[in-house]
């Protein structure tokens, strides 16, 4: 958990710096100057000039006899049946493994600040897992040795027969170590559990793996609550309705739906009266994901919603397919299409109208709107009052409205 708390604050710094200098105007320079650094601080060190995936491998492990790596070289005693199976004092080499996994751990905490986030695909799972297996793997040596070397004590006294019986397995706790890292900086808890399972293939390591998948989102929620895709969904300014956040304010519709008293009028489209060309010049000035329709713009009773893509897509397809569809063609989104008119041939869309959109009133609480908008996946929803249409709140009208409760100015909220 404080691992994921600090590495989330600097690389949400460093990324943030990128996005705000002249760094993010030369992405290849950056990937190349990391890929430098890289390879000149992970070549001297074994365990840093490996795979990733093959570091955690040997550090999630049982030590076998066809093992001869420094991290399994012990003081076996040959005397004993199945001496793997039991834990043994360390040998010189063993040491030396674990001040190399000390600096590959500083070294890979660092260098992932920088690498997550670049114009690459540079992962997070198992940079994040490595550091949590090297951690566990030291602190079960750590455990190891004690027991080894105290297996009279009463926190031993299950695990040790005896000094040359003791059963500790440091691969168990690089496991955990994994899980729990990868917890607190994802803040995953089930899916993780889930994940870990499937690597490990072993039921009697869901209890401990569930212990520090929740131990670790535990701490990273007491020293803030946003996992890494969270931080960087709210740095790039994606519209993202946490479902974490609780709305506990007293506004209403109508204090948040647009047009606002000075604003221009709601673009909108009627359901027989607008021509093809009227209707192209809306779509060429206006960048709306759709529009309501109206049964006239003096009622403004709403008949249904239609959206951008459809209407675009329907009109290209008249013009191509439909004889006598020209630019003063009028649209009718109507069931019933008048014959007998004189002038080109009308184009029927009411196929593409959806006559039942999610709309509310202007007296609902702003409250309910939040939970439509988080649970329903909504991107827009259509205000009305009896029937007529007041105006539509979209959902970052809604982040919008969050931020000034919060005291920010909310047009300083920049969406991607």
């Amino acid at each position: 958990g404080l691992f994921g708390k600090f590495f989330i604050k600097f690389n949400i710094m460093w990324c943030r710096y990128r996005k705000f200098s002249k760094l993010g105007n030369y992405p290849i320079f950056e990937v190349l100057a990391i890929t430098f650094i890289t390879a000149l601080l992970s070549f001297p060190n074994p365990y840093t000039r490996m795979n990733t995936s093959e570091l955690i491998r040997l550090l999630v492990s049982r030590c076998g006899p066809e093992d001869d790596y420094e991290l399994c070289d012990y003081y076996r005693n040959p005397n004993i049946t199945d001496t793997y199976k039991y834990s043994a004092v360390a040998n010189d080499a063993v040491n030396s493994a674990l001040w190399k996994l000390s600096l590959a751990l500083i070294f890979k905490m660092i260098i992932t600040i920088f690498t997550f986030g670049i114009k690459i695909p540079a992962g997070l799972f198992i940079p994040s897992m490595a550091v949590g297996a090297i951690v566990g793997r030291i602190m079960g040596v750590g455990i190891e040795q004690l027991a080894v070397t105290y297996p009279d004590s009463f926190f031993f006294s299950n695990v040790c027969e005896s000094q040359d019986k003791c059963i500790i397995t440091p691969g168990l706790y690089a496991m955990v170590g994994a899980a729990a890292a990868l917890g607190g900086v994802t803040r995953m808890t089930v899916s993780l559990v889930v994940i870990m399972f499937e690597l490990t293939g072993g039921l009697e390591y869901i209890v401990p793996m569930m212990a520090a998948a929740m131990t670790s989102k535990w701490v990273g929620d007491a020293l803030g609550r946003e996992g890494i895709y969270d931080a960087h969904i709210a740095l790039n300014g994606y519209p993202y309705l946490d479902s974490k956040e609780e709305f506990t304010h007293t506004t209403i519709a109508a204090d948040v739906m647009r047009p606002r008293r000075n604003d221009p009028p709601l673009a909108v489209l009627t359901q027989d009266s607008m021509t093809v060309e009227e209707t192209e010049s809306l779509l060429r000035n206006t960048e709306h994901n759709g529009f309501p329709v109206v049964v006239s713009r003096e009622s403004q009773y709403l008949v249904g919603f239609v959206l951008r893509r459809d209407l675009n897509l329907a009109i290209a397809n008249a013009r191509k397919t439909s004889e006598g569809v020209v630019s003063n063609s009028v649209i009718y989104f109507t069931g019933h299409v008048p014959t007998n008119s004189i002038g080109p041939a009308p184009l029927k869309l009411r196929k593409i109208l959806d006559m039942a959109p999610v709309t509310i009133t202007d007296q609902t609480p702003m409250e309910t709107v939040v939970e439509m908008f988080r649970k329903l996946g909504l991107r827009q929803t259509l205000v009305t009052h009896n029937g007529r249409l007041l105006g539509i709140i979209t959902k970052k009208d809604v982040l919008r409205h969050i931020a000034q409760l919060q005291n920010q100015d909310p047009e300083s909220i920049l969406f991607n």
